[in-house]
């Protein structure tokens, strides 16, 4: 019986035909041209949107580049690869959209895919290391203080190492990229799961090595950061300003690190579920109108990270000018009593006399 399954499951690999074989042109929109018009506006303004505020970013970092620290370096390199996503990877789905089908062919495609999961998975592997950094800092103060910048360059180059191996295993005949269902956009060959045990060997690797590994990771260094700072915030209050200062301006980044961290999680974690499912469900399960939903929301993940960056900045502006001026006011304090305390002296002295 075992050997009549395995020889029922082997046929059936052998017989599946992906989406983007099954017709002639794998790349005529299957959606309405009023959807592919308004799919083609939210994502041009997804990405004036992306390009403007990541490019500020990097702007205004590289204003300042001598005095980053490493994870504020780790943040400009998760800016540029937004960026990259934008200028790099939007402007062919949006045309394409707006033509109601993949206009730039199998290279076009190919190239597309490659852009998107290199510059997605850069994003990702970015915060791993931003969220480690963050770990070390907080809860392990002995590790973290040898933290300097020439070990957020030495990480910067991992990072690019990883994502571009990653993203050109597929050239290598291991896998490879494929329209979507919708006709418009392309992405990695999920459907090779179907079709054979190499193809799920090449999946299921994409899927720990880019997406579990990382986000399991950033999980447990973000618990341990609350775990830690519960613990630890009546002890950091009976320390000196300036301890308490760098406790501020750390916990900051970290907020900064952990916002990023869930916008970018929310914005793909719908799309990872339904790649999983095309990949290892029942064929062609998933409907079309359904699967270019979530490919819209991770598209708009690159937006996020400008909005937490300037809202995070602006409340820490606050409460510093607050601080600050709470300081000024205790300063004047402090002058007017002891020039009251000087007159009132000389006006005794001129008493006695």
């Amino acid at each position: 019986m075992s050997g009549m399954a395995s020889d029922h499951n082997n046929s059936s690999q052998e017989e599946y035909i992906p989406h983007y074989l099954q017709k002639e042109d794998p790349f005529a929109s299957k959606l309405s041209r009023e959807a592919d018009i308004i799919a083609g506006f939210y994502l041009t303004i997804i990405g004036i949107l992306s390009t403007l505020g990541n490019g500020y970013v990097i702007f205004m970092s590289s204003k300042r580049k001598k005095k980053l620290r490493p994870a504020e370096i780790m943040t400009v390199n998760l800016a540029v690869c937004d960026l990259g996503i934008s200028v790099v990877g939007k402007p062919f789905s949006i045309i394409s959209f707006f033509s109601h089908r993949w206009m730039f062919g199998w290279i076009g495609c190919r190239w597309y895919g490659w852009a998107g999961f290199f510059f997605g998975c850069g994003s990702l592997i970015t915060m791993t290391a931003v969220s480690l950094d963050r770990y070390l800092k907080i809860c392990h103060l002995s590790y973290g203080t040898w933290l300097k910048r020439h070990h957020a360059f030495i990480c910067l180059a991992i990072i690019w190492a990883y994502a571009t191996f990653w993203a050109t295993v597929p050239f290598a005949g291991v896998g490879s990229y494929a329209p979507e269902p919708f006709g418009t956009s392309c992405t990695l060959d999920w459907w090779l799961a179907q079709a054979s045990v190499a193809g799920q060997v090449f999946v299921l690797s994409i899927l720990f090595f880019c997406l579990l590994f990382p986000t399991a990771v950033i999980v447990f260094s973000y618990v341990k950061i609350i775990l830690k700072v519960k613990s630890s915030t009546k002890e950091v209050a009976h320390y000196d300003t300036r301890i308490q200062n760098s406790h501020i301006l750390e916990m900051k980044l970290t907020k900064v690190a952990m916002l990023i961290c869930a916008g970018f999680l929310i914005a793909w974690i719908p799309y990872a579920v339904v790649s999983v499912w095309s990949a290892f469900g029942r064929p062609d399960s998933v409907p079309i109108q359904f699967s270019v939903i979530p490919t819209l929301l991770a598209k708009s993940a690159a937006m996020y990270n400008p909005i937490i960056y300037q809202v995070i900045d602006c409340k820490f502006a606050c409460c510093r000018s607050g601080g600050l001026k709470a300081k000024s006011s205790l300063k004047k304090s402090r002058t007017y009593t002891i020039s009251a305390s000087r007159d009132s002296a000389s006006m005794n002295e001129t008493q006695l006399e």
